[in-house]
């Protein structure tokens, strides 16, 4: 028999014995409707990771009973929301969409706090906040709250779970999209399946990969890569009160979850749902490349991955049909690529595009930008780049090696002199960066740093010079300039919108101090937001720099909104004759054309009209300057660090 009639006979099987009385008519019908449209693919994905165990079919049972009970638990809002959303299914790949990602103590300091930054938000052009990891957590390091003890608990310095719903609905109704974190791959040794496992609990110890010696560890280690090396060696931490070893991936505290357990799989969903129904838009799938475990192999990016997050998916559809997975997949960028598909991730992070602006900032070159995004940037029409310059995490360079190698760039050298340059080690540098991960074994490491600091603010302030704090600003402007036109969402982190430096207080608190990523987690304060909306006057030539940054933005971002070309659009990456230059096309299925210029070097440099004729009209308007574009013999001439958006005139 095929799948889909296997799937048919066992839909009806489990209909028959499961009891929907509990749901309105309503929901009764919506639920059998979308339950037997994404069964048939749900069931192909369960059954090829988990076909092969003798209950497979009781726990798909009762997967269908969490699904049932997560509808029930959805709010009559969300339910419309998710109707609407149906409707308009491409919502995310509209020009309004701009996002904003910030820790709520650094920006609230509570969700309480975060209804009097609505205002802030809207006033930036904000309609999408990605709210870090909020929920219930160790005390001290907890990974920057990625270690989850409760995910149904919000951190108690923070609020509750009511002051979580509460907030997300007076977002949603000043046209303002919550995305939460799903962290899936683990949970912190404090949830309560890990404290069930500690305790003996055989059926929670299976949650986990846990082992008695080191024989199974060791043949693991052989092909997996340190995440931490810094902190500590290996993959595995040894329990004492078990007396067993634990898969801890990331941190001794964050336990890997056992997902070739089809009760992991479930639970999981239960809590997925959970957070689907707070009321959020998006869930960031975090550590998304580590789900699957396979011997031999360095355990990331595995085929069953990509199965249980479209089986995820499917859950998903027949609940909260109104929310979409975002990719955060910092890999290869072929393997980036994967996640992305509207029946896996509707959106993904672009960690190449971040990686090499940073990268033709630092060379002042934008051959390896112009080379990688011709090759990586087109995805399905069904999907969106979710694009940034910087996050909570840090900066690593995942460029194509085979690329660069095409290009005559040696990986390796290129990417030890971009460590060098970022962190100010490398003579002439600009930027103040701080080392992350550097492994003792080989040299290499990833950099943190605000972006301010990393372009350049926080040494022009130190060292009173007024030019290198205008590149500055001119830099920061650039870089977000072009996530705001090339396609997709751009996603500001925030303090990067008012240029904040560096902050180096967490090297004086003991269970922040191993972490560099600290550096550029910053508050933005009353006194920042103020200044940022008018309400108090710049006193010195930081906050003057701050103000800058945030009109420059604020412009863009209205800009942006105003024309239908930065949303449901084609980008095509054009060769320019300038290697200092970087440029792009957008055009919408109507015809409409916009192109980008953009000049990543401190000098004046000059491009080819004939570039122009891309346009395939005579004259264009610059829509940052207002100014009219024609085509002449001259050469277009652009000023350091200027970027165009041009409009045929």
């Amino acid at each position: 028999m095929s799948y889909a009639a296997d799937s048919g006979v066992c839909l009806d099987r489990i209909l028959a014995s499961t009891d929907l009385s509990g749901l309105t008519k309503k929901d009764a019908t919506t639920f059998t409707r979308r339950l037997k449209a994404h069964f048939p693919r749900l069931f192909e994905k369960y059954t090829y990771v988990y076909g092969h165990q003798y209950d497979c079919y009781f726990h798909l049972q009762k997967l269908v009973e969490i699904l049932r009970d997560g509808l029930k638990n959805r709010k009559p809002a969300l339910k419309k929301l998710d109707s609407q959303r149906l409707d308009s299914p491409l919502w995310y790949r509209d020009e309004e969409q701009v996002g904003m990602a910030c820790y709520v103590d650094l920006m609230g300091p509570t969700l309480n706090d975060l209804h009097d930054k609505i205002d802030y938000f809207k006033a930036l052009g904000v309609t999408y906040v990605h709210l870090m990891p909020l929920y219930d957590a160790p005390k001290g390091d907890s990974d920057g709250g990625y270690a989850v003890s409760d995910y149904r608990k919000v951190n108690p310095t923070l609020g509750t779970v009511k002051d979580l719903e509460k907030l997300a609905d007076a977002l949603q109704k000043e046209g303002i999209n919550l995305v939460l974190d799903f962290v899936f791959n683990h949970t912190s040794d404090e949830h309560a399946w890990a404290k069930a496992a500690l305790d003996g609990n055989k059926q929670y110890q299976n949650y986990y990969y846990l082992f008695d010696d080191r024989t199974i560890p060791d043949q693991y280690e052989h092909t997996l890569r340190e995440i931490f090396p810094q902190v500590r060696r290996g993959s595995f931490t040894f329990n004492e009160q078990m007396e067993k070893w634990v898969w801890t991936t990331f941190n001794s505290f964050q336990w890997d979850l056992n997902y070739s357990n089809p009760e992991v799989f479930n639970a999981i969903t239960s809590e997925m749902l959970f957070l689907a129904n707070l009321g959020c838009a998006a869930l960031r799938l975090d550590a998304l490349a580590f789900i699957w475990k396979e011997l031999g192999t360095n355990c990331e990016n595995q085929e069953k991955a990509h199965v249980l997050i479209q089986a995820f998916n499917c859950c998903l559809q027949i609940v909260a049909p109104a929310v979409v997975f975002k990719s955060e997949a910092i890999v290869h960028p072929d393997e980036v690529l994967k996640y992305i598909d509207k029946d896996e991730c509707q959106l993904s992070y672009n960690p190449l595009l971040m990686a090499l602006l940073w990268n033709s900032l630092a060379t002042r070159k934008t051959r390896l930008l112009t080379s990688s995004m011709k090759k990586s940037f087109a995805i399905s029409d069904d999907c969106t780049w979710v694009n940034y310059v910087r996050c909570h995490d840090d900066i690593g360079w995942t460029f194509d090696d085979a690329v660069a190698h095409d290009i005559g760039i040696n990986p390796f050298d290129h990417r030890l002199f971009l460590n060098q340059f970022y962190t100010g080690r490398f003579e002439g540098s600009f930027a103040n960066g701080v080392p992350f991960a550097e492994n003792p074994s080989n040299g290499d490491c990833r950099v943190c740093g605000s972006l301010a600091s990393l372009c350049g603010l926080e040494g022009a302030l130190n060292d009173n010079d007024a030019q290198g704090v205008d590149e500055a600003v001119k830099r920061m402007l650039l870089l977000y300039g072009i996530t705001f036109s090339i396609g997709g969402i751009p996603l500001l982190y925030s303090s990067d919108e008012i240029g904040k430096l560096n902050d180096y207080s967490y090297r004086d608190d003991d269970s922040k101090k191993h972490d560099d990523r600290w550096v550029n987690r910053i508050a933005v304060t009353n006194e920042d937001t103020q200044l940022a909306l008018g309400e108090t006057t710049p006193s010195n030539t930081a906050q003057s720099a701050s103000l800058r940054v945030f009109k420059g933005l604020q412009q863009m971002i209205a800009i942006r909104k105003e024309n239908a070309i930065f949303g449901q659009a084609k980008t095509h990456i054009l060769e320019t004759d300038n290697q200092h230059c970087f440029a792009f096309l957008r055009e919408s299925t109507e015809g409409e054309k916009l192109l980008a210029i953009c000049n990543f070097s401190e000098h004046p440099q000059s491009l080819s009209r004939s570039i122009l004729a891309t346009l395939k009209h005579s004259a264009s308007k610059d829509l940052l300057t207002g100014e009219t574009v024609e085509i002449n013999s001259s050469a277009l001439l652009l000023a350091p660090f200027q970027q165009m958006w041009l409009l045929p005139a």
